[in-house]
């Protein structure tokens, strides 16, 4: 590891791997708490975050709040202590597959969900040693391994109404009471034996839970929905593809550019019915903005990965939405990446911020996106007000934020029975999943990423329901200094302002807190903290297996600050330890591996909850 100051899903077993290698209205009310929990932080003075809130210790959701800033307010853990952190508490899961949850926090009890079986484990925080509660265990099915993309992973549960409300592999979505452990209600959102699984944390909003799909890789076709809290019932569900109608595009629908304009372009932009296994899901972060009552999120790729499958843009894969989360109607959309040449899924979050732009106040969401680029979007039209390289990028020239246009590179355009070499970034992008934090107090957004590059050949892809539908041979490698980066980004600036050079791709998400430290874990195990101003690394521990998980910060009944993190290496990144994969093919796990065959000798397979605390 490096640090230098700036001058200015996938694959869940290792067969699956290897084939393709041969994817002002807030709502829920906690209860109240008791008396050592109730004291509440104010928000910062010039907080830039959306609708900002006290913060009152606990950690309801995987984003901490509907600004997805995963930004805690609690300073008890200072740049000048958190040297001396120490393990307060560890517990194993039972299952060494990748651990990307974020814990849950509510009323003196933390609330974790394992990768498939997808168990939901209680702990209680009033007791010494966090001793488990309850284990909830929904027995999904064993099947919905053979056709998860990139591993059996789970994002995290959201805790509302007295529930948590959760995702299994297998498309159900569960609500469990939070206080015995027991099912409330379960529905059925997908059919694995059409390749559909279901990864993502929901979103709690309204009274309705918003959840998504995956299998992008898999020939599916991509939706979002919203589920009744109280019952279970779908209230609303849009396509990714197809018609206006299935789409939820009606008159309401202003996009910015005349690009994203016109009738049914979810059938036309495509050729012939492919529309109806085109990909477009569901399976990254959602954020809300109470007072524009519209939820934000982003759409995967589109199949199959061969671009010569599938002439024309390709809508809604790797799009910007904005909707209401009331009856789903898309109010503004903006398509990032039009025909999408490299898997450059848009799903990562959208932190919502206010900010100046260009001397006037603006109401808009930043999203690191996979090609590269940092997005700032007005959240209220859509238009872009600009779009940075936060990264190494070939594979397009620029983006023209007048008419929202990305300009691909034609000599990177993946070829059937030709080579192309040295494609920057790579198919997980500049950046995949793992969530950024925002901090009020320094104005700067700590980026978890990728340094990666590829070479890649199209191929001939047939689609076959629930089987791979990619057509693409792939080598991934990393780039000069390592395969991540963990960087803090300027949204007002429009720059980077530090950065720490990583062995590995950096595919844990990141917290930030009240005392200026901001913590991240690394593929080969280490959970780090680093000052949020400078960079400069201040702590470390070396925990079992290699950390995708979302670290998070909160008040116990004891009053103290705890850190916990979920440690368990897997994910896409992980799969080559995870999938036990062998290190000399290059082309496993969609040639991820040959980025990562070193991995086996720095983390093995894991998964743990360690909470950490000062003395």
């Amino acid at each position: 590891m490096s640090f230098r100051p700036s001058l200015t899903h996938r694959a869940p077993i290792a067969l699956f791997l290897v084939v393709l290698g041969c994817k002002e209205r807030v709502i829920e009310k906690h209860p109240s708490l008791e008396a050592a929990r109730t004291t509440v932080l104010p928000t910062p003075a010039g907080d830039m975050r959306a609708n900002p809130e006290p913060d009152d210790g606990q950690w309801i959701r995987p984003a901490k709040d509907y600004s997805s800033s995963r930004y805690s307010a609690l300073d008890q853990i200072t740049t000048s202590n958190v040297a001396g952190l120490k393990l307060v508490m560890t517990s194993s899961t039972g299952i060494f597959r990748g651990q990307e949850a974020a814990p849950i926090v509510v009323n003196n009890t933390m609330y974790v969900v394992t990768p498939f079986p997808n168990n939901l484990i209680a702990y209680d925080l009033t007791k010494p040693g966090f001793p488990i509660k309850w284990t909830f265990k929904p027995a999904p099915e064993t099947a919905a391994q053979g056709v998860a993309c990139c591993d059996v992973v789970n994002r995290g549960a959201v805790y509302v109404d007295g529930e948590l409300v959760y995702n299994t592999l297998d498309n159900h979505t569960i609500a469990v009471d939070a206080q015995t452990g027991l099912k409330r209600w379960d529905t059925k959102m997908g059919d694995i034996n059409l390749g559909e699984t279901m990864t993502m944390a929901p979103l709690a909003v309204n009274h309705k839970v918003i959840v998504g799909n995956s299998g992008g890789e898999m020939g599916v076709r991509g939706w979002i929905a919203a589920l009744d809290v109280a019952s279970g019932a779908v209230v609303w569900k849009a396509y990714h593809t197809g018609p206006d109608a299935d789409v939820l595009i009606g008159p309401g629908f202003k996009p910015f550019y005349s690009k994203d304009r016109g009738v049914d372009l979810g059938v036309k932009s495509w050729p012939g019915d492919l529309w109806k296994i085109g990909g477009a899901t569901t399976w990254g972060w959602i954020s809300y903005d109470p007072k524009l009552n519209l939820i934000y999120y982003g759409t995967a790729n589109p199949g199959p990965w061969n671009p010569e499958q599938r002439p024309g843009d390709n809508k809604w894969t790797s799009t910007l939405f904005a909707r209401n989360p009331d009856d789903g109607h898309a109010v503004w959309a903006y398509q990032m990446t039009p025909h999408d040449l490299h898997d450059y899924d848009g799903v990562n979050e959208n932190i919502l911020l206010d900010i100046t732009v260009n001397g006037h106040p603006r109401q808009v969401l930043v999203h690191p996106d996979r090609n590269g680029y940092m997005y700032v979007l007005d959240r209220a039209t859509g238009e872009v007000l600009s779009a940075d390289p936060f990264a190494t990028i070939n594979s397009s020239t620029g983006m023209n934020v007048t008419t929202g246009e990305l300009t691909t590179n034609p000599a990177k355009e993946p070829k059937v029975g030709k080579v192309v070499r040295n494609i920057c970034p790579a198919s997980p992008g500049a950046k995949d999943w793992q969530p950024s934090a925002f901090s009020p107090r320094t104005g700067l957004m700590y980026v978890p990423h990728n340094n990666l590059c590829m070479d890649v050949e199209a191929t001939d892809a047939n689609y076959i329901a629930g089987t791979p539908y990619v057509g693409m041979n792939v080598k991934m490698f990393a780039g000069q200094g390592g395969g991540g980066i963990f960087s803090a980004w300027d949204p007002v600036a429009r720059k980077e302002v530090w950065r720490i050079d990583e062995r590995f791709p950096a595919w844990s998400g990141a917290l930030v807190t009240g005392g200026d430290v901001v913590f991240y874990g690394t593929m080969d195990g280490w959970f780090k903290a680093v000052d949020a101003r400078t960079g400069k690394l201040l702590w470390r521990y070396q925990t079992t297996s290699g950390i995708i998980g979302q670290p998070v910060s909160f008040r116990a009944p004891d009053g103290k600050q705890y850190i916990a993190v979920l440690s368990g290496v897997g994910g896409w990144a992980g799969a080559t330890v995870a999938g036990q994969l062998d290190t000399r093919d290059s082309s496993a796990a969609l040639g991820f591996n040959n980025a990562m065959h070193e991995l086996p000798k720095y983390s093995q397979p894991g998964g743990s909850l360690y909470v950490f605390a000062l003395p």
